[in-house]
């Protein structure tokens, strides 16, 4: 890749700000991890930040990379809480943890849970002005669970977090349909991995030095490959081997 295209620079608007970013930039200064992000990987942060307005800077998104797993593409809780709040719509979020109590099923309020009570879920309600109903959303501790340190520590946080964004997104998929966070399932995974398989190097360059040009065709040509109607935000988020990276990097914590 060209010094000439690592330097080309995409301007866009965060709540009235105005946020700068080159390839090079999220190379040298918003990727952590021990690992290289590659030309296609560069494209699509850049891509999630431009389109979603989100500022790196500021941690709403960021990108990490180990070895030479897919980087991981993720979006912060604060960045869902914005743009919900944002909306005139937007009435509210009330959340709380499922657990078992005596051999029943109860609805708690915030994390809060007693140390006799067995941990299995979470819960949240999200309010539009403009829906009688709040969106409900369930949600099972086993099927987020990482097993990560902050999950150990404090389960009831996180898994209530995890209720909440996937509430704000059913409540709002105009604007947060396609971002995820660290906790979420990304359905584009799959495709991700392919497209990295696929894609020759020279070819990703290619596409990435369109798009910093000022076109969407690269971004179009990779979403080719996808099932989702949305091929400008791809987004890997999710890694097989926490485990044996737990330690080593120590991801925010997003309360």
């Amino acid at each position: 890749m060209t010094n000439e295209v690592m330097d080309k620079e995409v301007s866009f608007e965060v709540n009235g700000e105005s946020v700068r970013l080159t390839p090079n930039m999220i190379q040298r200064f918003l990727t952590s991890g021990n690992g290289n992000i590659t030309p296609q990987e560069t494209m699509m942060f850049l891509n999630l930040c431009k389109y979603q307005h989100l500022n790196p800077f500021l941690k709403e998104a960021y990108i990490i990379k180990f070895g030479d797993s897919p980087a991981q593409i993720i979006t912060s809780k604060e960045a869902f809480m914005k743009r919900a709040e944002s909306s005139p719509n937007y009435d509210g979020v009330s959340a709380g943890c499922i657990v078992l109590r005596n051999n029943e099923i109860v609805y708690t309020k915030g994390a809060f849970t007693l140390p006799t009570d067995d941990l299995v879920g979470a819960w949240a309600d999200v309010k539009r002005k403009d829906r009688s109903e709040p969106h409900h959303v369930e949600i099972g501790l086993k099927e987020f669970s990482k097993g990560q340190s902050t999950w150990k520590a404090m389960p009831a946080t996180m898994i209530r977090k995890t209720a909440i964004v996937n509430a704000l997104r059913e409540a709002f998929p105009e604007s947060l349909g396609a971002m995820y966070t660290e906790d979420d399932k990304s359905p584009n995974e799959t495709a991700t991995k392919a497209i990295q398989k696929q894609t020759e190097p020279n070819k990703t360059q290619n596409k990435l030095a369109d798009i910093i040009g000022g076109g969407n065709d690269a971004t179009n040509n990779a979403g080719e490959l996808e099932t989702e109607p949305e091929p400008e935000i791809i987004e890997s988020i999710k890694q097989d081997d926490t485990e044996e990276i737990e330690g080593t990097f120590e991801q925010p914590e997003l309360l």
